[in-house]
């Protein structure tokens, strides 16, 4: 029995905290135990002892990662990753061989854009961009070689918003897959695979861990076919998650619920008290009702996250000057952690993006709201401002 029907009858903050906990059969311990190890004995040749051979192939903390991971999702299997773009490359070379073609956003993560227009292509793998929010541009983007369109909902940095299920009709009418990026949105608050999508994907390193203290990278798909193919080229290729990450990201899971409901807490009284400074010319938050993607993102999302990004009069310099002068804020890459980071995009995570349809605007700061107390939160970026 696959993870969503064992936990179909049981709501998400319960499944986050039992799904893939089995207790310790040995000792009875409610968590998982960290299993480092590399190898394990064999009860004869080829006599796996619970389908152990080698920590490569399978890891049982790795194993109760990916079943949470999969329960979480609603999806039949989970697969945990070194990183997030270890996940995208084995995801694209499982899905994609030279001349195949995808469809990408033209807000994506700077690591997603640079895998694609560094590696992938010179793999022979073609690729085109499409804002992802309009249905009709990706359709108009789609070619016969099209095997994909991915899709990152909210968007990095700009908090653009897809609506997914219209995303996946317009991918399976070409024979292509749906491919969406839930970091941003997590499955507490979004779960694409409910809406259509063939595979989601996600940096764990984000609100998944949620305590920036680990690097990890998921996939989780809905059919079992799909799954076993990424599961074989995750070994073939070997950027595993370690036993200790996730562990790490394990315990993260079980206080996701709680923290993105404060996350996007924050975020919300953010985003208003920004909406209303003299100094931003325009602030770029999903649950504003003013975003282009508000009422999509209401259909699809519980809440609006805590990932806010605005912009500033005076130009790049003057952005940059604000992300220097924050101090509850810390001034740093990453995102989804308790504690809240400020950076510039457009010369710190997308710099890599520069120069291309992607390049975000110099005048532009993101924010990763944390769960601190937001009158501090508030008063820190007032005083940033000016």
């Amino acid at each position: 029995m696959d993870m969503s029907d064992r936990h179909i009858s049981q709501h998400f903050e319960t499944l986050a905290i039992h799904a893939g906990n089995t207790a310790d059969p040995l000792t009875g311990a409610v968590v998982p135990p960290i299993y480092q190890v590399s190898t394990y004995k064999q009860d004869g040749v080829g006599g796996l002892r619970g389908g152990y051979e080698y920590s490569r192939s399978a890891n049982p903390t790795r194993t109760a990662l990916e079943e949470n991971l999969a329960a979480l999702e609603g999806g039949r299997r989970g697969l945990a990753f070194a990183s997030g773009l270890a996940a995208e490359d084995t995801l694209l070379r499982t899905l994609l061989t030279p001349g195949d073609h995808v469809v990408i956003p033209n807000d994506a993560y700077g690591g997603t854009f640079r895998l694609f227009a560094k590696v992938a292509t010179r793999w022979g793998v073609e690729w085109s961009v499409a804002d992802t929010s309009d249905p009709a541009a990706v359709r108009a983007a789609i070619t016969p070689k099209t095997k994909a369109v991915w899709v990152e909902t909210p968007s990095n940095p700009l908090l653009g918003i897809t609506d997914i299920a219209a995303l996946a009709q317009v991918a399976h009418d070409a024979g292509a897959k749906l491919v969406v990026d839930n970091t941003f949105a997590t499955p507490y608050l979004q779960q694409p695979l409910s809406l259509g999508a063939d595979v989601v994907v996600h940096s764990l390193t984000k609100y998944m861990g949620g305590h920036s203290d680990v690097v990890g990278g998921a996939l989780i798909v809905s059919d079992q076919g799909l799954g076993e193919e990424l599961a074989y080229h995750q070994n073939a290729m070997g950027a595993v998650a370690g036993p200790f990450d996730s562990w790490l990201v394990l315990r993260g899971t079980k206080t996701l619920a709680v923290r993105m409901d404060r996350h996007s807490e924050n975020a919300t009284k953010i985003a208003d008290m920004l909406t209303r400074h003299a100094r931003v010319t325009s602030v770029l938050y999903p649950g504003l009702p003013e975003h282009p993607g508000h009422e999509v993102a209401a259909k699809q999302m519980k809440a609006f996250g805590g990932m806010v990004s605005f912009r500033v009069e005076g130009g790049e310099e003057a952005a940059v000057e604000v992300c220097n002068r924050a101090k509850v804020f810390t001034l740093g890459e990453s995102l989804g952690g308790v504690e809240s980071l400020i950076e510039h995009p457009g010369r710190m995570t997308h710099a890599s993006a520069a120069g291309s349809a992607l390049e975000v605007p110099g005048d532009l700061v993101r924010l990763s709201v944390g769960i601190e107390n937001v009158d501090d939160l508030l008063a820190d970026l007032q005083q940033a401002l000016g």
